[in-house]
């Protein structure tokens, strides 16, 4: 079938992008879904770190790719082997399929599935291949989603479904910011009554973060940021202390569990300083390979300190969204204020381009109904 979606043609050309254009918004020939996949027609897809960090060269991926890993949208057609989805259900797109066999998906969460790693590294679906063409050359997968597009073929191990009262907004923010964001809360810091979470950069992951740690009874969480107006949202969330970097420092500002969502080493080293005895250092930005950072061990071990990294939140998905869902349900996770605005499929390198000045939290891209 046709589709329209935004492809990134090359990697690393100069900001800003709108001038640039390394996105080119094009038909598509999409193949029809192999066994165990699905076609999704998509309603909504958030602009994210990730998509950006293709293209501005931080996380290269092969090209021509169709981008978008943060997504939501209801099925058209099932593959033969796939059970428990139908046809008409809202289905959140997350960016790791669990093949459920492997040596990561026996972790719980903790390590990613190291079949789904290999296929989003090469830019193809779980199953093999890829159902993307252009007329001319075959064109990657984005994160097994490429939810750049008005149409998606996706294996069935990256969908999750959800009743028709979660809204299509709602319901692709789940699938990556609060899935990473908020998974970090729920799986790795875990916070008990009386005790503090901080979070390190206030975009779409760190206010995930933040709105899932306030859902915990009896946890001070503070928001550490260098933009008033993240600090800002933050606050209206009801965080219930915010500090640029420097104040947290001047201050002496500790907490038990420091979630870092920038993905920058100098910010990790900040998180670092931030934890206090005892305490976890939660990384899950994506920093560059060339990023280093010096740490002391005596430092973790006089103090009994641990840093632990979290990918998509050390989520199962499965299990960790319908747990989002109800909190969202019961007010307790108000989703719909990481968006801060919409924008056009035509848009998307000017998206890009405000993504990376801080100007936004989350963009969604809407499609038509």
């Amino acid at each position: 079938m046709q589709i329209r979606g935004a492809v990134l043609d090359r990697i690393g050309d100069p900001s800003p992008f709108e001038a640039s254009r390394p996105l080119r918004v094009v038909d598509l020939e999409l193949a029809p879904p192999g066994p165990t996949e699905v076609l999704v027609k998509i309603e909504a897809a958030g602009v994210c770190h990730s998509d950006l960090s293709v293209v501005d060269g931080n996380r290269p991926r092969p090209v021509p790719m169709l981008l978008g890993h943060e997504a939501a949208g209801r099925i058209v057609t099932t593959g033969t082997d796939v059970v428990g989805l139908a046809v008409g259900q809202r289905v959140v797109m997350t960016f790791l399929p669990r093949c459920g066999e492997c040596a990561g998906c026996g972790t719980d969460g903790l390590a990613p599935c190291q079949p789904g790693s290999v296929a989003n590294g090469a830019g193809v679906l779980l199953a093999g291949g890829s159902r993307l063409h252009d007329g001319q050359a075959e064109v990657a997968h984005h994160l097994g989603v490429s939810g750049f597009a008005t149409h998606a073929v996706v294996d069935h191990r990256s969908l999750v479904p959800v009743d028709d009262d979660v809204p299509a907004d709602v319901a692709a923010v789940l699938g990556c910011a609060v899935l990473t964001g908020g998974g970090a809360v729920l799986n790795v810091a875990r916070p008990r009554p009386g005790s503090s979470v901080a979070v390190v950069g206030l975009g779409g992951v760190g206010l995930a973060a933040a709105m899932t740690a306030l859902a915990h009874d009896d946890v001070h969480v503070i928001g550490i940021d260098m933009l008033e107006h993240k600090l800002a949202a933050a606050r209206a969330l009801g965080v219930h202390e915010t500090f640029t970097p420097q104040e947290a420092a001047d201050r002496g500002i500790k907490a038990d569990a420091v979630i870092e969502a920038v993905g920058r080493g100098a910010v990790f080293a900040a998180a670092l300083a931030l934890t206090a005895p005892g305490g976890q250092t939660i990384t899950v930005g994506l920093p560059t390979p060339q990023e280093v950072v010096e740490v002391s061990p005596l430092a973790l071990v006089a103090e009994g300190r641990s840093i632990v990294g979290s990918y998509l939140g050390s989520a199962v998905p499965s299990r960790d969204i319908p747990r989002f869902v109800e909190l969202w349900r019961s007010g307790r996770l108000p989703v719909e204020r990481l968006i801060s605005s919409s924008v056009a499929l035509e848009d998307v390198n000017r998206a890009m381009d405000l993504l990376a000045s801080g100007a936004e939290l989350r963009q969604l891209i809407r499609f038509p109904a």
